[in-house]
């Protein structure tokens, strides 16, 4: 049965790199529970994300351990195939999807007598654990406005802060593992966290690859994160390339057998990070400024319609804003931005220019029905700034950022804009619709 599953899987991904199959982002990013054995002793259990099991011998040893809500369900999977302890446990990253579950393979261990597993990680995951710590109440309001209704996931309102399965072998640059009979290396790279490893099992020619391909545009521009590292993504995927791989094992996403199968994707998505830090460093240097630059940046059309590169998560105008901060700090180059007025003061003056509040909102409405959403949205943010107690503006904010989430196609965007008009909503004291409206959001 697993077999099947895995021939699924990778005829799946072969028809969307080569013939550009794609019906939707659940198409690419399976989350089902189901084991895929994808070699003797490597199977893969689909889950957000996913468990990659390595036998070693005398036990198993987990690439990542899932969500704490889904990694009950990976664990019922995995004992279908092996009954064997789980020996070890590998730290992709510090992210809450990929070690959310240590706790519950640990505790089976402990409970079966055996020794506690082993937890390898980049020395830097456990100061990301520590920063989770100072800022848990922000965390868990930007995993719950960021994911909304997915708090199955395990990513959503979960409690803050954690207990952490901290690892106990770290490493800095590269290390390597002996796993019964079989050596696989360890290598860190920057790219969406600055504690991110990934894993290439020689004898086996796979890379498993964490976080650097997930089946969507890459998370490199996050709005609500700290920052990431769009050049380091880049070269760690041409390393991976240099390896000619012939299986690669992503922690999200479907996993891809072929060595020039292989090469096309990781090409593709290193060329669309090179593509956007270039064209974004060249106007940086040129002297633009950030509205200037957001405007004219714009990832080569046939990258963009890639299956493995749809803007359903992350989006390219993210990145380029990233790649600001990275290399320019906060400021947007505008001088009135360094040291503004205070946002309810400016829209005060404003809205007393335009006549009310009102007609600051009455104009929102009309943008927004033509269609023209960002303009709309900055009217109605100034209406409510300027008249905070209106019920009538705070209806229209509403209004025009849930037309703005349903014209969103990135789950970041969608989040945000929901979240907006969730928080109208209940001004005028519709409580009650806004939690209706969260209750149908995909």
């Amino acid at each position: 049965m697993s077999n099947d599953v895995a021939g699924e899987l990778l005829d799946r991904s072969a028809r969307c790199v080569d013939e550009g199959e794609y019906e939707g982002p659940a198409s690419v990013s399976p989350i089902d529970g189901r084991l895929a054995e994808l070699g003797d002793g490597l199977a893969l259990v689909t889950s957000f994300s996913h468990v990659i099991a390595v036998g070693d011998g005398d036990g198993l040893a987990l690439v990542d351990t899932s969500s704490e809500a889904l990694a009950p369900r990976a664990q019922t999977a995995l004992r279908t195939w092996s009954g064997a302890p789980v020996t070890t446990m590998i730290y992709t990253h510090g992210h809450v999807d990929h070690v959310g579950g240590a706790r519950l393979f640990r505790d089976e261990a402990v409970a079966a007598g055996s020794p506690r597993p082993r937890v390898v990680a980049h020395e830097a995951v456990a100061r990301r654990f520590a920063r989770y710590d100072l800022t848990h109440g922000y965390n868990a309001l930007i995993n719950a406005r960021q994911f909304r209704r997915r708090s199955q996931l395990g990513v959503g309102q979960g409690d803050w802060p954690w207990d952490w399965v901290l690892p106990g072998t770290t490493f800095s640059d590269r290390m390597t593992l002996r796993l019964g009979d079989e050596v696989v290396e360890l290598r860190h790279a920057l790219g969406e966290t600055d504690d991110h490893a990934w894993l290439w099992m020689p004898e086996r020619r796979a890379v498993c690859a964490g976080d650097f391909l997930t089946w969507v545009f890459p998370n490199a521009g996050n709005p609500q994160k700290v920052q990431r590292y769009p050049v380091e993504w880049a070269r760690a995927l041409r390393e991976m390339a240099a390896l000619r791989p012939e299986l690669l094992l992503p922690a999200h996403g479907l996993p891809i057998a072929g060595e020039r199968r292989i090469a096309r994707v990781l090409d593709d998505v290193a060329s669309a990070l090179e593509s956007l830090v270039a064209q974004t460093l060249e106007q940086m240097n040129a002297g633009a400024r950030l509205d200037d630059v957001v405007r004219s940046v714009r990832l080569p059309g046939e990258l963009a319609e890639r299956p493995y590169l749809r803007a359903t998560y992350d989006e390219p105008e993210f990145v380029v804003r990233n790649i600001w901060r990275l290399y320019g700090g906060w400021w947007d180059g505008d001088p009135a931005h360094l040291k503004p007025a205070g946002a309810a003061e400016l829209a005060a003056e404003l809205a007393g220019l335009a006549g009310g509040a009102d007609m600051l909102a009455s104009r929102a409405a009309e943008l927004a029905a033509a269609g023209d959403h960002r303009l709309a949205c900055h009217l109605a943010e100034l209406a409510t700034q300027a008249a905070p107690s209106s019920a009538a503006c705070h209806g229209v904010r509403a209004q025009v950022y849930r037309a703005r989430r349903d014209s969103e196609l990135s789950l970041m965007a969608r989040g945000i804009f929901a979240a907006a008009a969730d928080e109208s909503e209940r001004r005028t004291g519709g409580e009650e619709g806004a939690q209706s409206s969260r209750g149908t959001e995909q």
